[in-house]
């Protein structure tokens, strides 16, 4: 072999080392890519919150135990919890599935849920799961600032949706959030449907050590709230002092009564000067 030749082997393999080389160094990139991108993934995966939002609103925050707020809503709580997870579950079908809804909008059903679900969720041995069942107008999502590829609506149309991809994990670690969904023009029909059925004897069953709250819309502008209830041990109905009617909570009550065993009511925005600098609670 001549020195032209053996120059030109010489480079051969310079070039295919190099070559060799640039392949491992652009597979290693690639692989950081992928697991940053994993990274990221998960960190979208768990819902925060705007806690300045949450409390220039009135919700509970979850690092201050003794607000005015928290300490109504621990009283709120203890009933449910008590029928939930207590003795009493036994003689209460589905218990731990708690619905939430109010005889006319604005009157404070979805805060009630919220707060509600917080206020269970703080506790060391609890775990929650808030379902946005308002599936017309959602507003879990709205007031949390929750965006959700699949929801509650999309895991009833679609038999092959598993439960797992809808149940988004939250900064709080006891608290579970699933959305409404999409719309759908038979919302009501997939609400009452078998698969619907099934969800709530899973929930009620399966996980049967954490209290399910759901938030649905008002009694009496949909059939939506009516139908659940009759899937839900336990119904709080949401009263808004001063403004709801007398006539509207009786019929309310009266379409809850042969739906539910246990119906409590909340009477929220109501202003009692129990003793200085204390007023009632549900401003939001």
């Amino acid at each position: 072999m001549n020195m032209l030749e053996k120059a030109l082997e010489k480079s051969k393999k310079f070039e295919s080392a190099v070559a060799k080389k640039t392949v491992k160094h652009q597979q290693q990139e690639n692989e950081m890519t992928v697991d940053k991108q994993a990274g990221d993934q998960k960190e979208q995966d768990i819902v925060t919150f705007d806690w300045d939002y949450l409390n220039e609103n009135g919700f509970i925050r979850i690092d201050d135990s003794h607000s005015r707020i928290a300490e109504e809503y621990r009283s709120i709580k203890r009933p449910l919890v008590a029928n939930a997870l207590g003795d009493r579950k036994r003689d209460i079908e589905n218990a731990n599935l708690i619905l939430v809804t109010s005889s006319v909008p604005g009157e404070g059903k979805t805060f009630t849920s919220i707060n509600l679900a917080f206020s269970i969720a703080a506790e060391m041995d609890k775990k929650v799961l808030l379902i946005d069942a308002d599936v017309a107008k959602p507003s879990v999502s709205k007031v949390l600032g929750i965006k959700s590829k699949f929801g509650l609506i999309d895991y009833l149309e679609n038999d092959s949706l598993p439960l797992s991809d809808i149940i988004l994990q939250t900064e709080i670690p006891g608290l579970r959030i699933i959305t409404a969904g999409k719309t759908h023009k038979y919302s009501t029909e997939l609400l009452a449907s078998d698969r619907m059925i099934a969800l709530s004897k899973e929930l009620s069953e399966r996980y049967a050590d954490r209290i399910v709250i759901f938030d649905t819309p008002p009694l009496l502008a949909t059939t939506q709230a009516e139908v659940l209830a009759s899937q839900m041990g336990q119904v709080i109905l949401v009263v808004g002092a001063e403004v709801t009617s007398q006539s509207f909570v009786m019929e309310s009550v009266k379409k809850l009564q042969s739906s539910s065993d246990v119906v409590l009511a909340i009477l929220n925005k109501a202003q009692r000067n129990l003793n200085a600098g204390y007023y009632g609670y549900g401003y939001y």
